[in-house]
């Protein structure tokens, strides 16, 4: 239960967004907090790799551990682990099948989003604001979503530091979305439950 509300909170704020926000808009709720949209291709906090190809190896084997996931955690729960286990596992699926259901259906479900040029072996942007229909890729080449944008500190950084030393610097640059969110603490949060070795089933 747990996964689906997460789930459901994180599909809900990227469709807003999507159908809300042209690509790069940016909205400031806080000095250090804003909405500002853009769309991933590849992996979490805007790390991509090996264009279209790259993005389908990722998407299957993002399906690939989904399964591996579940199948885990139904083995722990059968064998009585500890609810804090289970529910790591519950945030890093969430996580995990967010981002996923982007890659497999947003491609189809909007006019418009981020699309591989084999020509220019870049992804090309777009105008406008993205409506319902038409598809603008094939199922695993849709975008994701990511929109959490935290500039806590921009400046310059000291002179005396080492290597970087009066460089332009920004804390924190990635953007990212709820469901790469769920993913990072489910991770703290496994690695928590590893201190706690009572915790899981014997």
């Amino acid at each position: 239960m747990l996964a689906l509300v997460l789930i459901a909170a994180d599909q809900a704020l990227k469709i807003a967004i999507k159908t809300q926000f042209a690509l790069g808009d940016s909205v400031e709720l806080l000095p250090w907090f804003q909405l500002h949209f853009t769309e991933n291709p590849g992996m979490a906090f805007g790390l991509n790799w090996g264009g279209a190809a790259g993005k389908v190896v990722l998407s299957l084997f993002r399906i690939a551990a989904i399964g591996g996931i579940v199948w885990y955690a139904v083995h722990l729960a059968k064998k009585g682990a500890h609810p804090f286990v289970l529910t790591t596992l519950a945030l890093i699926f969430a996580g995990a099948l967010g981002n996923v259901l982007d890659s497999l259906f947003y491609g189809l479900l909007f006019d418009r989003g981020l699309v591989w040029s084999p020509e220019y072996e870049f992804w090309m942007a777009y105008d406008g604001v993205a409506q319902w229909g038409g598809g603008y890729a094939a199922p695993l080449l849709g975008n994701v979503v990511d929109m959490l944008y935290f500039p806590l500190w921009t400046g310059y950084l000291p002179e005396w530091l080492p290597f970087w030393g009066g460089d332009y610097f920004q804390f924190f640059r990635p953007i990212f979305n709820l469901a790469d969110a769920y993913v990072t603490v489910g991770v703290v949060f496994w690695y928590l439950a590893s201190r706690r070795p009572e915790w899981w089933p014997t």
